[in-house]
């Protein structure tokens, strides 16, 4: 006898054998059971995925010689005839073939007499859909009203181009496609009957490669039994398939976690000695990273355990959003590979753009003014080493400080800005040339005020009082009204790096930023309020010492003392405003909560959406302790905890405060007389998204 391929030879014979069409097996069981016979069914669903077995299983059901029931004997002269597909009163026509007008009226010609050994005529047209219109007018009647011993069973893949008016006469069935689970237990069936040696993971791979077909999964099987000489094994079916082994996929995810460019690259030099489908790579690599998301939100549904321990470890190490980017990056990398020179270079860059976009971001290799680093991170520059005179001053101790904090000292008036500031005597309000005191925006710039000692040396402007305690003050040159370089604020993310000279006179940021930071108060750090306050006025140099040396010194020992007194108050906001961070230190320190201090610890809690800043930033950490240790003037450890804030870390502040004065714009500009007029002239509206904060 000839060999008997699987797909034939395993083909279900009963609905007890059916795989994955649950569905459709309960509702045609219980209208058998029931004697709730329809004339005409639909069986719709993508290639072997069953539609002619179950026309078969039903053709059986109907026409038993125990009786119509669901559960056919399968050793009457009927069932046995059906299955070799001989019984003269079971029909399949392809439509592909016969698809003309007159074939569908030979075939109802024929259907008006009595079945010949069956109780039933069964009429089964496979590929519907190709019958031409003519042809599907023609059975529209027969369709509606068959003979009592006439069944029709239909069978598309595209039930859209099935008119409508057929659709309406038929009981349509969709069939799902089946799972690589069900698929791969069938197959492992199937070789145990057929005493045929096997590895799981060759059929985990033959079952992904069948796409949901069943029919398509026993053919690769037969393949697969061929190439492995009546054995399956799994290196030999990746082979056979071109498909991308399991190894390489977890080797790009180790690399990914551990941010290793070598061995991405080398994953995929790997991939292109095999001669690998790098199509498939990506396409398995995005099933593998939505494998691993559905492991964080829900482990329940990955049902093979083996599987979700091992995905658990890498739903550990990375974060939830990255994740997603990562998903979608594979997914258009995927895309782009007909765009790419050639389809390494776009699988290579895919790899390294999955690197590049990690939320952690060590400075890249080889940057120039970067300490060690990573191919997987941009650059940071080193923070610049402190100038001598910041230096002496963030290392001398504080003479005489009592203690007002556990391990905070109070800094010593002598030597602190804040003391200077509170002896200085207010500057007089500017008068306007319209009388009253200038508002904010209309105050000139700091440097624009000059006294009398600091001009006279040759110094730059600087706010303070003349040396006979005057109020006056002068422009140094009114041709040159601005300084050759400033320093920027660093609390607006500068370093304190030298700006270049603003072009124009009288800049509205300018003017909004008119006092100086050397001249902001203690409180107003503390408060944590942003907005430009009287701070009062700074401490004029010496003539013989410049002010390009001193300035450094004097911020040091305000920032300071600002930080001491925002970390004595618990105030973090005030902390994180005052040290002046910037980078990925300051966004790790922003999205923190103060818990509480004791000795030489402070208690921070961050959010565990953040918790990728605290991962593998420890660099971050590093220079906050540096930064709070210098400010005040001891060591201090950070502690932090991952788990939900329970007040409002600076970022949720800075948002409120950005939202009220967003809101305070947006009502100013409503009941601005202008504004209202244009809104009731032209029928307009405020666009409020549109509202910029400057």
């Amino acid at each position: 006898m000839s060999y008997q391929v699987l797909a034939r030879k395993w083909r279900p014979k009963s609905f007890e054998t059916l795989v994955g069409q649950e569905h459709v097996v309960r509702a045609l069981s219980h209208a058998l059971a029931t004697g709730r016979l329809h004339h005409a069914w639909l069986f719709t669903g993508t290639r072997g995925v069953g539609k002619t077995t179950i026309s078969r299983i039903l053709a059986k059901a109907l026409n038993c010689e125990t009786g119509v029931s669901a559960t056919p004997c399968g050793q009457c002269d009927a069932c046995r005839a059906i299955d070799a597909d001989r019984f003269p009163d079971y029909v399949e026509m392809d439509a592909a073939s016969n698809r003309g007008v007159d074939d569908m009226a030979a075939l109802l010609d024929r259907a008006v007499y009595a079945p010949v050994a069956g109780r039933y005529k069964v009429y089964m047209i496979d590929e519907v859909h190709m019958l031409t219109g003519h042809a599907f007018n023609a059975m529209l009647k027969t369709l509606e009203e068959p003979p009592e011993h006439v069944k029709f069973i239909l069978a598309t893949t595209d039930p859209q181009k099935i008119p409508v008016t057929v659709l309406s006469r038929c009981l349509q069935f969709n069939l799902k496609q089946m799972p690589p689970g069900p698929i791969a237990e069938h197959l492992a069936r199937i070789l145990e009957a057929e005493a045929v040696p096997f590895e799981a993971g060759a059929l985990r791979h033959l079952a992904r490669a069948a796409n949901g077909s069943m029919r398509d999964a026993l053919s690769l099987l037969d393949q697969a039994i061929a190439h492995g000489a009546g054995r399956v094994a799994e290196e030999q079916v990746m082979q056979m398939l071109g498909a991308v082994g399991d190894d390489h996929l977890y080797a790009i995810l180790d690399a990914l976690a551990a941010g290793d460019a070598e061995a991405l690259v080398a994953a995929a030099d790997g991939m292109e000695a095999r001669s690998l489908s790098f199509e498939a790579a990506l396409q398995a690599l995005s099933t593998l990273l939505a494998r691993v998301a559905l492991v964080q939100f829900a482990p329940a549904a990955v049902a093979d355990g083996h599987e979700r321990a091992r995905l658990a470890d890498y739903a550990g190490r990375f974060d939830a959003e990255y994740l997603q980017l990562a998903y979608q990056i594979a997914v258009h990398g995927r895309d782009e590979l007909a765009l790419a020179p050639d389809e390494y270079t776009g699988f290579s860059m895919s790899l390294l753009r999955l690197l590049a976009f990690r939320p952690e971001q060590p400075p890249a290799l080889g940057s120039p003014g970067v300490s060690g680093g990573g191919a997987n991170g941009r650059a940071r520059p080193l923070p610049a080493s402190p100038a001598p005179e910041r230096k002496a001053a963030a290392e001398a101790p504080a003479s005489g400080a009592k203690n007002v904090h556990p391990f905070v000292a109070e800094a010593s008036p002598a030597n602190t800005a804040a003391s200077r500031t509170a002896a200085a005597p207010p500057p007089a309000p500017l008068a306007s040339a319209r009388g009253g005191d200038v508002p904010p925006w209309e105050a000139p710039p700091p440097w624009e005020t000059t006294p009398a000692t600091a001009r006279d040396a040759g110094g730059v402007a600087a706010a303070g009082g003349a040396p006979d305690g005057g109020e006056a003050s002068v422009r140094e040159n009114p041709q040159a009204p601005f300084p050759p370089e400033r320093e920027m604020p660093r609390e607006n993310g500068g370093q304190g790096n030298p700006l270049p000279r603003p072009v124009g006179e009288g800049a509205p940021r300018e003017r909004e930023e008119a006092p100086s930071r050397s001249a902001r108060s203690v409180a107003e750090v503390v408060s944590g309020n942003g907005s430009s306050v009287d701070a009062g006025a700074a401490s004029v140099p010496a003539p013989e010492e410049p002010v390009a040396r001193s300035a450094p010194a004097a911020a040091i020992e305000e920032d300071g003392a600002a930080v001491a007194a925002a970390f004595a108050c618990g105030d973090w906001r005030g902390v994180v405003r005052a040290l002046g961070l910037s980078g990925l230190a300051r966004e790790l320190a922003q999205h923190c909560e103060w818990i509480g201090c004791g000795g030489e610890r402070l208690d921070l809690r961050l959010s565990a959406t953040h918790r990728y800043l605290l991962e593998t930033n420890r660099a971050a950490v590093a220079r906050m302790e540096s930064d709070l240790a210098r400010a005040l003037g001891h060591p201090l450890h950070l502690h932090f905890e991952v788990g939900a804030i329970a007040g409002q870390t600076p970022a949720q502040c800075d948002e409120i405060d950005r939202q009220a004065r967003h809101a305070r714009a947006v009502a100013a500009l409503e009941s601005d007389p202008f504004v209202r007029g244009l809104i009731e002239r032209f029928d307009a509206s405020l666009s409020e998204d549109t509202v910029r904060l400057l």
